[in-house]
Formats: structure tokens, sequence, C-alpha cells
């Protein structure tokens, strides 16, 4: 698979997700290797790191705290998602404990509180996050990114795992193999709806 296509079929991937296929170590490890060479600030490049989640129990516990935030915020403000958006994010919480893998990416140290840092901080994670994520699209496998515990229960799942009190989980990815490879371009706005020159104000050559 070229580079193009992986970076504009890598969608968050919700329904298609074979939920009885395992997850080879190996497999994993690849990415992982792959991911390590995203772009990081210096400062931080070895604070992060990766915790796999595979036990069964464990895997239970987690979902059914991202299922208690979810399902919160579904009955509030789920009349204002599209439909179609909203039962897929659906159909992943209520079968997250299935997924064969969930990976936590985290931070060594709590985020700082003035936004230049922050800005190396969690941008010193998602790029690896998402160099993860590419990977294994181009393996056959999908992911999609389910932090819904982050909002009430962080402590409650370190404490699940052992993480320790100066470490910040990022996010939490769901991981398996894919029931189809053929996955095209969303429909995105276009370039020119969405770029500004020099100023924040439309060019003249845009329209």
């Amino acid at each position: 698979m070229d580079a193009e296509t992986v970076l504009t079929t890598t969608r968050s991937v919700r329904r298609k997700l074979d939920l009885d296929r395992d997850v080879p170590q190996e497999v994993l490890d690849d990415c992982l290797k792959i991911a390590q060479q995203a772009p990081t600030a210096g400062s931080m490049a070895a604070q992060f790191r990766w915790l796999l989640v595979r036990d069964p129990h464990k895997k239970a516990q987690i979902a059914a705290y991202n299922r208690e935030t979810a399902e919160a915020a579904w009955e509030k403000y789920g009349h204002l998602v599209e439909e179609r958006a909203l039962k897929s994010a659906q159909h992943l919480v209520r079968n997250l404990e299935r997924m064969p893998v969930l990976a936590i990416p985290c931070m060594i140290g709590r985020p700082p509180a003035d936004a230049f840092t922050q800005s190396a901080y969690f941008g010193s994670a998602y790029p690896a996050i998402w160099s993860f994520q590419l990977a294994l699209r181009d393996r056959g496998l999908g992911s999609s990114i389910c932090g819904y515990h982050l909002q009430d229960h962080e402590a409650d799942v370190a404490a699940l795992l052992g993480i320790p009190g100066d470490v910040l989980q990022i996010s939490l990815l769901a991981v398996a193999h894919t029931t189809q490879r053929d996955f095209r371009p969303a429909v995105r706005p276009a370039v020119r709806d969405i770029t500004y020159f020099d100023a924040w104000e439309r060019s003249a050559s845009l329209g």
C-alpha cells in the first residue's frame, strides 16, 4: 500500500472491526516500532509509553468505565450528533471489551499549564499515535480512539492497571483486524475553503 493511500484511507474504524480474530503481538511490535519514529519534541522523547491490554477482566472494567461516561453524554447531547456517527460510536463503546487489544498511550509527567509547553507535550504524543494507526492500516488492522473514561475514570483505570499517579493516559485505542480493506477517502472540506494567507481572511485568489 503506497503512502498516499495509507494517509487518505486510514479511518477511525468502529463498525468494521473483527472482534473474533486475534492480533499477533509481533504485528503490534512492528507498528509500535514505527510509532517510535514519529516526530517529537526532544525533551519529551523519553516520556512516551504504551500500555497494551488483552486481559478480558481488565478490558471489561475499562469498557464499563467508558460506557458510563459515554451513555451519559449521549443521553444529554446525542440528539446533536448525526445519527450514523452516533450509532457508530455506540457500537464501538458497547463492544469495547470484545476488542482484541486496547492500547493506552501515556506520557510520564502530568500536562503543563501553559499553552507553549502543552504544545510540546501533546504534540509529542499524537504524532506517535497517528503513526501507530497508519502502521495498523498498512497491515490490515483498524483502530479508533475511545477515551470517554478520561472524563470521569482516569484514576479508576490507572488503579486497575497500576499506572503511577504522575503518568497521564493520553487516550485509548481499540485495535483489531478490519473486516474489509478497501476504505476510501472521506468527504472533507475543500482546501480552498479552509486555507488563509498571511492573515485570517479569505484570499482574493481563492474567491
